[in-house]
């Protein structure tokens, strides 16, 4: 594709060869002539007179060296993703249609357009809604509900009377509705005696929802374990039972949230962070990667640390270090002083 076309695609502007030919996107230090790369970031300008692409996305108001052609947009990250569909892989289409080695139950229902992968099971009275996509492996148990335009990927598994809304995207090997960590301990006359806690309840996920690789989300004790609309859930991430997640809350990869735990509304937690059960992230908070929750969460905090503490705080304590040692170092001055002026 033509330089001049792609700038005419993000609405920008251009000095240069207008003929040269774009292939390809890709970051400023690996891109190679033919790509197209951007800078939103000021932390990697000085990698602008490094690069080896021929064209970069830059705001208005750029005035560093490059020796690619600059393209200058509004907003540089969201120019370059809108070039995604323009320069990336095209999607695998899905025609509708049921694979011959899928397992398809009693009383099932399947909208219009569903697509079933091979080997995939469809245990008796799930309900499938219209244009979803469900790829090869996986296990759909009896009496789940699935909406409209979902996608499935392989070896998603979903257990008894879930509820999945429109639009969720499952990534390969999620599984939602396996039982929560529920025993009790008693002291019988051989020594203690573990008995498992029924895990009765379902999980109930709203629409738009993301949930990425080989996350767990825990059936309910009793009721529902909840995600709300809207939510982005990344990889490897741990969900108790009988959590309650707001819409629009991101949790990044390899978090874990206690059961019964409530994350509000905007909240964000962040990548190996731990909230313990039975606790509030209130609206628009952050808990901040491996930072580890032991009390509620006040609304817009950004917490830090183990146990988790206000960001102000824990940015105190790293200094208090480096205050001691300046410390340190002004007493032995004045002890040598001390000490020169005693001689004398």
């Amino acid at each position: 594709m033509k330089l001049s076309k792609v700038a005419k695609a993000v609405n920008g502007t251009f000095t240069g060869d207008g003929e040269a030919e774009i292939h390809a996107m890709a970051s400023l230090l690996e891109a190679r002539e033919g790509d197209i790369s951007f800078l939103a970031n000021p932390k990697y300008a000085a990698q602008m007179k490094e690069t080896k692409a021929t064209a970069v996305l830059v705001a208005h108001d750029y005035a560093g060296d490059c020796p690619a052609t600059l393209i200058r947009v509004d907003e540089p990250n969201k120019a370059f993703a809108s070039l995604a569909p323009i320069f990336g892989p095209k999607p695998v289409v899905r025609e509708p249609g049921i694979h011959a080695t899928a397992v398809i139950g009693e009383g099932v229902t399947l909208g219009k357009g569903v697509y079933i992968g091979p080997y995939t099971v469809i245990e008796d009275g799930a309900t499938i809604g219209d244009d979803t996509i469900v790829d090869g492996l996986v296990f759909i148990a009896q009496h789940v509900t699935i909406g409209k335009g979902c996608h499935l990927y392989p070896q998603v598994n979903i257990r008894e009377s879930c509820v999945l809304g429109d639009r969720v995207i499952l990534h390969a090997g999620v599984k939602i509705g396996t039982d929560g960590y529920g025993y009790t301990v008693e002291i019988g006359a051989q020594g203690p005696v573990i008995t498992k806690v029924p895990q009765v309840g379902i999980v109930e996920i709203g629409n738009d929802v993301e949930i990425g690789s080989n996350t767990c989300i825990d059936r309910a004790r009793f009721g529902r374990t909840r995600v709300g609309d809207c939510v982005k859930i990344d990889n490897l991430v741990q969900v108790g039972h009988n959590v309650q997640i707001a819409p629009f809350v991101g949790i990044i990869a390899q978090a874990g949230i206690a059961g019964s735990a409530k994350i509000e509304s905007g909240a964000l937690i962040w990548s190996q962070a731990g909230v313990s059960g039975h606790l509030t992230v209130h609206e628009r908070a952050q808990v901040a990667p491996q930072a580890g929750v032991k009390e509620d969460v006040p609304e817009g905090e950004y917490v830090a640390g183990t146990p988790a503490i206000p960001k102000r705080k824990f940015a105190e304590g790293l200094l208090l270090p480096r205050l001691v040692d300046k410390l340190k170092k002004k007493v032995a001055d004045l002890e040598a002083k001390v000490k020169a002026l005693e001689a004398k």
